[in-house]
């Protein structure tokens, strides 16, 4: 038989395999992946693990939005406190299992939107911007907006960009201290005032995430490695200040580092102007 005969009965099944997918109630996802000699191949389905946890931080989001309609602020705060630790677990788990994919980052995107984005504008509308009204509506979606605005560029940005630094406030901070503030808050008599205030921090969370204030990621941290002992006595001591009083310490936490950031661009913009302010009055004097 001829190359072209074979060409054709190989194209045949390929088509007729597709249409056979096609015919599934739901279509099996295959990707291209490089395989441990280098070469690229194509792989069928999902890895199990790393995705099993970015559901679950997609879960605490929507239990977090359900929470929040329903009233029960603390335990939506709560929610969205174990959706970032579960956001934080996976791609983890993903790098030491060796089970990284474009499908995991995208999933893994699509619940950070759900529970970094979504789940804190709700929370705290139903919480204290409803009192507002359409400024209240406007400064929930402001958050959303920006939230979808920061996971998008940083998805485009995540291969050209230094991994030590994040530029703009990242979405799960954000969250945590919108919904640090609601957890704190939760059982306090909202009024006006207190809304306003709502508002503001809100707003303000939204636009630090796509401004371009350089935070310190973290990750250049080694956690295999030896560390001072005075370290692991730091640890402890946070770890108790957490459980005297968990929402307020977490947003202090929160509200410091955010603050990291305009504080260090500051810092870079008036250092130059006072050496050379010194360096002026050095000059004069000689």
């Amino acid at each position: 038989m001829s190359d072209k005969g074979e060409e054709k009965k190989v194209a045949g099944a390929e088509v007729s395999g597709d249409a056979e997918e096609s015919r599934l109630p739901i279509d099996e996802h295959i990707e291209e992946e490089v395989s441990a000699s280098g070469k690229k191949v194509r792989a069928r389905g999902v890895y199990l693990l790393p995705n099993l946890i970015t559901t679950g931080a997609l879960f605490s989001g929507f239990y977090a939005i359900v929470a929040g309609v329903n009233g029960n602020f603390e335990a939506a705060g709560i929610a969205i406190f174990v959706a970032m630790i579960l956001d934080g677990l996976d791609g983890r788990v993903a790098r030491l299992t060796d089970t990284q994919s474009a499908f995991g980052v995208q999933y893994d995107s699509l619940s950070d939107m759900v529970s970094f984005g979504l789940a804190p504008a709700l929370v705290v509308f139903s919480w204290a911007l409803g009192h507002l009204g359409k400024f209240g509506w406007a400064a929930a979606f402001l958050y959303v907006a920006c939230a979808a605005l920061r996971l998008a560029r940083f998805n485009t940005q995540v291969g050209t960009v230094d991994k030590s630094v994040f530029i703009g406030l990242a979405s799960p901070t954000a969250a945590a201290i919108v919904a640090s503030m609601v957890w704190a808050g939760h059982d306090a008599d909202v009024g006006v005032g207190l809304a306003v205030v709502a508002a503001a921090v809100t707003v303000a969370a939204g636009l630090l995430m796509v401004s371009n204030f350089r935070y310190s990621s973290f990750k250049g941290l080694d956690f295999k490695g030896r560390v001072p002992f005075v370290m692991m006595l730091a640890v402890i001591l946070i770890f108790s200040l957490v459980t005297i009083d968990p929402p307020r310490v977490l947003l202090t936490l929160a509200v410091v580092y955010t603050c990291s950031g305009p504080a260090l661009w500051l810092w870079r913009h008036l250092r130059p102007r006072r050496e050379a302010g010194a360096g002026g009055k050095d000059r004069s004097g000689d």
